[in-house]
Parts: structure tokens; C-alpha cells; sequence
């Protein structure tokens, strides 16, 4: 019988980490756009500082992966916590000289965590039997379902407390990033995964870059795992200036993203479940699918109602899509590419969520002459990318059964 209960602890470490310092960047993305538009010079620059975020931890996955391969996932993470902390602490000194380019450095250090972060997954199924491995990946992204509540609700609670409506109204919420980072160094103590053993010289050095890119598989797993977080940042990143552009409340997106990120990590409870009882190509098909749907909501109007049905199908899509290409790139690969693979996947992910963050707010601001159109420009550039993403696992499946066959 195959014992997971050191799998299961490090998961009950994951899923809090998932779920307190998680959390930040739910704040950061509810507030960085908006403060962004108050800081830049340009308009068009407003989503600048989540792109810088994203940017930071596009930079960040290959170094900080390889950091993991040699010493260790905790020392890895508590390097993460140290970035997301110096990150807030910038940031706060920024809204208080009212400097949009040194808010930008901040916002790049907060990207250290940001990428800490998306290793939580990988971290998951290190220790995990293949049997727990899809439901471990599950559990832990479904530590998010706090962050959802504790982050929207605390930038409600704090950016409300300033009852002027300048850009300090924002720094309470960066004080408390800081305060999240400091608990989640606490909680990494607790965190048993070995660190992985030295290579001999004669050990398998396993496949280069190109050859693990293109097979197949991971091919088509970092394809659907860029689009889904892309289309996802590229819609959240602009959802709070559109729904406070269409004449609704600070408290408003905050409530709206909280729908959003409760619909992107509640079905993480059963997704492992539905990927091993129905196959990883199949849920990741629905996952696109989803998207697909959630932007056909958002062009339909910008009453509120649109806004929270269409955030919340976006966060369900983004579900099945994300968590099915991690199940399938974790299974793809063997454990001593594991480094070269993962900080590959993530360099190449949180490219793609750059620039959909960047293009987000030119797209947002920039596009016709009001928020609702340029809401409308956001959802319709979500197309050509849901197609090559369901085109590549069409392919895929279809070339599985050729060979089958």
C-alpha cells in the first residue's frame, strides 16, 4: 500500500501558504490597476504595474527554479516571501512620494513571489504517489478559495478606511501584504520535501530545452497553460477600471474579483477527481471552452450582473485549463528534468501573462473612446488565442488516436 502521508502534510503546508500569502496578489490585482491609473503619466500605462508583477516573475521562474533543484523547495519559498515583502514595502513608499516609476520597481520584486508561488503546484506532486499526484495539485490551488476571500475583502476593508480618494487610500492594503509575507516565512518551516539528490556524473541528464518543447505532450500542456492564465490576467488585469469606468465602486470590483477568484479555485476540490475519472485532455477542453463562454457574457452589456457571471466562468475556465496542463506537463517529464522543465514552463507562462497584463490596460484605455468599449476590445481579443489552444488539444488527441489505432 503506497504511504502519502508526508504528501499530505506538505499539502496541508501548501494549501495555507496557497491561502494567506496567496492572497496578496488577489489585493495587488484588485488595486494595482487603479493605482497605476492615478500614478502613470499616460493612461495607457495604468496596468503597467501588474505587468511589471508578472514581468518580475517571468524573470524570476528559471533562476529561482534551478534555486529549488539545488537547495530546496522551502529555501526557494522563503526567498519568494522575502520578495513579495520587500515588494509591498516599496510599493507602500511609493504611493506616499507618489512615484509611479519607483512603484514599478516594487511591483517588479513582488513578481519574486509571484513566482514562488506558481512552484506551489509542483511542490505538491513532489512527494506525491501518482495515484494522489492530480488530487495533491488540486488541493493545493484550492487553498486559493481563501485568498479569494481573506485578499478582495481586505482591499474593501482598507482602501475604504481613507475617505479621500487619493492614491494613499491604497497603502494600508500594502502594509498588510507585508504582514502576509512575514506569516507565510512561518509557515514554510513546516514544509518536508528533500531536496533532491546530487547527480552522479554518469546519471541521465535527461533532454535538452528544445527536445522536452517539442514533444507533444508538453508541447500542448505549456501551449493551454499560457493561454488559460493569459486570457484570464488579460480580462482580470482590466476588470476593476472597467467596472469602476462604468460608473460602479471601488467596493464593487473587489466584490466582483472575490466571484472571480472563488470560481477560480472552489472547483479545485474535485477537478483532480474529474481529470482522473474523465481524462486530463477532456477537462482542459471544457476549461477553454468555458473562456469561451465567459467572454461571449462579458460583450452582452456591463450591467454588474455581466460582470460577476462573466469573472466567474473566467475563474472556472481558468480551473479546468490550468490545473488539467500542470497534470498533464507533471506527468510529461522525469524527475531529474524536473527543474529545467518547470522553470521553462513558468518562464514561458508568465510571459504570456505580461504581456496580456500589459495589453490589457491599452486595450482597456486605449481602445475607443469609453470603458465599455474598451471592455469590449479586452473580450474580443481572447479569439485567436482560444483557438490555437483548443486547435493544438484537438491535435494532440487526435494524433494519440491515429497511433492507438
Amino acid at each position: 500500500m503506497i504511504d502519502d502521508t508526508r504528501a499530505k502534510r506538505n499539502v496541508a503546508v501548501l494549501v495555507a501558504a496557497q491561502a494567506f500569502l496567496g492572497s496578496q496578489i488577489t489585493m495587488i490585482f484588485v488595486i494595482g490597476g487603479l493605482a497605476g491609473q492615478q500614478l502613470s503619466p499616460n493612461v495607457c500605462l495604468a496596468t503597467l504595474p501588474i505587468s511589471m508583477i508578472v514581468f518580475g516573475s517571468m524573470t524570476t521562474a528559471p533562476w529561482l527554479s534551478t534555486v529549488m533543484q539545488r537547495l530546496g523547495r522551502r529555501t526557494g519559498f522563503i526567498i519568494g516571501a522575502v520578495g513579495g515583502l520587500l515588494g509591498a514595502g516599496i510599493s507602500a513608499y511609493a504611493l506616499t512620494i507618489e512615484s509611479f516609476w519607483i512603484f514599478l520597481i516594487g511591483s517588479f520584486i513582488t513578481g519574486i513571489y509571484m513566482s514562488s508561488q506558481g512552484f506551489f503546484r509542483f511542490a505538491a506532486a513532489d512527494t506525491a504517489s501518482d495515484t494522489f499526484r492530480p488530487k495533491a495539485i488540486s488541493y493545493v490551488m484550492a487553498g486559493g478559495l481563501i485568498s479569494a476571500i481573506i485578499g478582495p475583502q481586505l482591499v474593501g476593508i482598507l482602501s475604504g478606511s481613507t475617505p479621500d480618494a487619493t492614491v494613499m487610500r491604497f497603502f494600508p492594503v500594502y502594509l498588510a501584504a507585508m504582514a502576509l509575507n512575514v506569516l507565510g516565512m512561518l509557515l514554510f518551516v513546516f514544509l518536508d520535501i528533500p531536496k533532491p539528490p546530487v547527480p552522479a556524473q554518469d546519471a541521465p541528464r535527461g533532454r535538452t530545452r528544445w527536445e522536452l518543447l517539442t514533444t507533444p505532450r508538453i508541447a500542448v500542456a505549456v501551449i493551454c497553460a499560457m493561454v488559460s492564465y493569459a486570457l484570464m490576467n488579460l480580462v482580470m488585469t482590466s476588470t476593476p477600471l472597467a467596472v469602476v469606468g462604468c460608473g460602479f465602486t471601488v467596493v464593487d470590483a473587489s466584490n466582483v474579483v472575490t466571484g472571480h477568484v472563488l470560481a477560480m479555485f472552489a472547483p479545485s476540490f474535485f477537478t483532480g477527481h474529474l481529470i482522473a475519472r474523465f481524462g486530463v485532455e477532456r477537462i482542459m477542453g471544457l476549461g477553454i471552452a468555458i473562456l469561451a463562454v465567459a467572454g461571449v457574457v462579458a460583450l452582452q452589456g456591463v450591467e454588474l450582473g455581466n460582470f460577476f457571471v462573466a469573472l466567474i466562468l473566467l475563474g472556472l475556465g481558468w480551473n479546468f485549463g490550468f490545473i488539467g496542463a500542470t497534470t498533464m506537463l507533471a506527468g510529461a517529464h522525469a524527475p531529474h528534468e524536473r527543474g529545467r522543465m518547470q522553470g521553462l514552463n513558468d518562464l514561458l507562462v508568465f510571459g504570456g501573462v505580461t504581456m496580456a497584463s500589459l495589453a490589457s490596460g491599452g486595450l482597456m484605455n486605449c481602445s475607443g473612446g469609453s470603458a465599455v468599449e474598451g471592455w469590449q476590445a479586452v473580450n474580443y481579443a481572447m479569439i485567436p488565442f482560444l483557438a490555437l489552444a483548443g486547435g493544438s488539444l484537438v491535435w494532440l488527441v487526435m494524433t494519440r488516436n491515429r497511433r492507438i489505432a
